[in-house]
C-alpha cells in the first residue's frame, strides 16, 4: 500500500495512559493504516518523526465555540495547540435550538448577538457546521439556558409544567439528531432561579439515549459541595453520566477545600459514572458578574458594551478613576466580560491532576481580550505542568486530553492512535511546547505544535493553517455509559 502520510520513528504516546514507543504510523484515506516498520513503505508524504512526540489529536470537551466553528472555520486558536475536536453547548448555553425574540440573554451573549442564533432546530445546527467544513471536529450540547430562552418571557423564575414539556419535546428532537446531551448554567442568573425539578424533568429525556449530563454548577464558591450534590442527584434520577464543568473552588474563602471535593468526586464516582473536566489556569473568566464583584483578589475587564475603551483593564483601576465603588463601577460597565483572579494554583494542580479530571480550555473566542486559555491551554498542560513542574507523566497529560475525554463522550474511533481509528493527530516537540498566550498578550500562538492532522488531512504546518479544513460534525454514538463507565472506574 502506498500511504497518504507516512511519520517515521517518532515516539507514539497513544491516548492509553500507557508510556509511549517508538514506530512508524501509516495514514490512507482519513484513517491510521498501519503502526509498525514502514522502512520500506511509500507514501505521498514522508515526515521525520525522530525526537517528536505523535499524540492523538487533543479533544477540548468544554468550549464556547459554537458560532465560531461556522463563521471563523479556520480555527486557529485550537489548530495552533493540537485541538482536532471541540465539543460546544456548554454551561447552559447553545447555538441550537434557538429562536430569539430579542438580544440573547445573559450569558449566551457569549456566543455572540442576536444575528449569530439562526438555528431554530439542532439538525439546522448540525447541517450549517457540516456546510461550513471547519478545520476541527465538532460535537454538540444542548443548552438548558437556551431552551428556557425560546419558551420562557421571564428567566428569574422556574419554568411552568407546560414550559418544561415544550422544552422536553425540543430536547428529544436534538437527542434523535445526535446532540450529545444536556448542559446546565445553574450559577447564572438566566438559570439560576430554575428549581432542582425543572432540570430533574428534563433530563429524563436522556435515559433513552444514554446521554449525558454537564453543568456548570449552581455554585463554585462556598455552597459548591451542596451544588455538587445536586449535580449527582440529577444524573442518577436519569440513569446518566454526569461532567461536572471547569470544578473549581472559586473565591478566596474557598480556597484550600480542593481536596473535599475530590473526595466527593470519588464518592460519586462508586456507584455512578461522574468526571470534571478543568482548565489549567488559577483565573477564570466570563462575564461580568454583580456576585462575584470583591476587593479579594484582582479583576479584568475584557470588554464592555457601553465603555469598549476599558477592555483590558482592571475594575479596581477603573473604579478609581471613575471615583466610585467597585459595585458601582461594575453596574456602569454592564453587559462585560471579566477575567477573575479567583483561584489558588494549589487547587487549580489537585483538580487538573485526579484520574477523573479531563482537559478543557473554556475559551471565549467573541471576547475582543480573550482568557489566554484560547490559545493556551494544551500546550500549558503538555509543556508547564507535565515537563516543567512535573504534575504527572507526559502520557497521563496526554490521556487526559484525548483517550479519557473521547471515552466519556463516546466520540467512535478517536483519542486513541490505533490502527483503524481516525487520523486526528499531533506532532510536537516535547522539549519546545509551551503556551505563549498569557494575560497581557492572550493571542499568541504556541510553541512547539509542528505538524496537525484532522482525518487524515494535514492542516496544520509551521505554523499556518492550511486552507483544506476537514472537520467533521460528529453526532452522538451509541449509549455514552458504556465507555464513561469504563474510563471512570477505572480511574479511582
Amino acid at each position: 500500500m502506498k500511504y497518504d502520510t507516512l511519520i517515521r520513528q517518532a515516539l507514539i504516546i497513544d491516548g492509553s495512559n500507557t508510556p509511549g514507543y517508538v514506530a512508524d504510523v501509516g495514514v490512507h484515506a482519513g484513517r491510521i493504516r498501519t503502526i509498525g516498520d514502514l522502512s520500506t513503505a511509500q507514501a505521498e508524504q514522508i515526515i521525520d518523526g525522530h525526537g517528536r512526540v505523535l499524540a492523538p489529536g487533543f479533544i477540548d470537551v468544554h468550549t464556547h465555540d459554537d458560532t465560531v466553528v461556522i463563521r471563523q472555520p479556520q480555527m486557529l486558536p485550537k489548530l495552533s495547540q493540537g485541538v482536532t475536536t471541540v465539543i460546544v453547548g456548554n454551561c447552559g448555553i447553545s447555538a441550537s435550538p434557538v429562536s430569539l425574540r430579542s438580544d440573547p440573554p445573559d450569558p449566551m451573549n457569549l456566543l455572540g448577538n442576536r444575528e449569530q442564533f439562526c438555528y431554530p432546530r439542532f439538525s439546522d445546527y448540525r447541517n450549517a457546521v457540516q456546510g461550513a467544513h471547519p478545520a476541527v471536529n465538532v460535537a454538540a450540547l444542548i443548552g438548558h439556558t437556551a431552551l428556557r430562552s425560546n419558551h420562557m418571557d421571564d428567566l428569574h423564575r422556574t419554568a411552568t409544567p407546560y414550559e418544561i414539556a415544550a422544552m422536553r419535546v425540543q430536547l428529544q428532537e436534538s437527542l434523535e439528531a445526535g446532540a450529545l446531551g444536556l448542559s446546565t448554567g445553574l450559577a447564572y442568573a438566566s438559570a439560576f432561579n430554575a428549581e432542582t425539578d425543572e432540570v430533574l424533568q428534563l433530563v429524563e429525556e436522556l435515559t433513552a439515549y444514554g446521554a449525558v449530563y454537564t453543568t456548570h454548577l449552581r455554585s463554585e464558591f462556598e455552597p459548591v459541595l451542596e451544588a455538587m450534590d445536586e449535580a449527582f442527584l440529577i444524573g442518577r434520577h436519569a440513569r446518566v453520566p454526569v461532567i461536572i464543568s471547569h470544578l473549581k473552588c472559586a473565591g478566596a474563602g474557598n480556597w484550600g477545600r480542593s481536596p473535599q471535593l475530590l473526595a466527593a468526586l470519588e464518592a460519586a464516582a462508586k456507584d455512578h459514572p461522574v468526571g470534571c473536566d478543568c482548565y489549567p489556569y488559577a483565573a477564570s473568566s466570563s462575564t461580568l458578574d454583580l456576585k462575584q464583584v470583591t476587593d479579594a483578589f484582582r479583576i479584568t475587564i475584557t470588554w464592555s458594551t457601553p465603555h469598549p475603551e476599558m477592555g483590558g483593564r482592571d475594575l479596581q483601576e477603573i473604579a478609581a478613576e471613575w471615583g466610585v465603588s467597585l459595585m458601582d463601577a461594575a453596574r456602569r460597565l454592564q453587559p462585560a466580560g471579566a477575567v477573575y483572579y479567583g483561584m489558588d494554583e494549589a487547587d487549580v494542580r489537585r483538580i487538573l491532576a485526579h484520574p477523573l479530571s479531563m482537559v478543557g480550555s473554556d475559551g471565549l473566542p467573541e471576547d475582543p481580550f480573550p482568557h489566554p486559555r484560547l490559545w493556551g491551554a494544551f500546550p500549558r498542560v503538555l509543556g508547564h505542568f507535565s515537563r516543567d513542574v512535573g504534575l504527572f507523566p507526559l502520557y497521563t497529560a496526554i490521556h487526559k486530553m484525548t483517550g479519557l475525554s473521547a471515552a466519556r463522550f463516546g466520540l467512535a474511533q478517536r483519542g486513541e492512535i490505533r490502527e483503524g481509528h481516525w487520523a486526528d493527530l499531533v506532532l510536537f516537540d516535547p522539549a519546545r511546547v509551551r503556551d505563549m498566550a498569557d494575560f497581557k498578550t492572550p493571542q499568541r500562538a504556541a510553541e512547539g505544535i509542528e505538524r496537525v492532522w484532522v482525518n487524515g488531512v494535514l492542516s496544520y504546518s509551521e505554523g499556518q493553517a492550511n486552507t483544506r479544513r476537514a472537520g467533521r460534525f460528529l453526532a452522538r454514538s451509541g449509549d455514552l455509559r458504556r465507555g464513561f463507565q469504563l474510563a471512570a472506574r477505572d480511574a479511582i
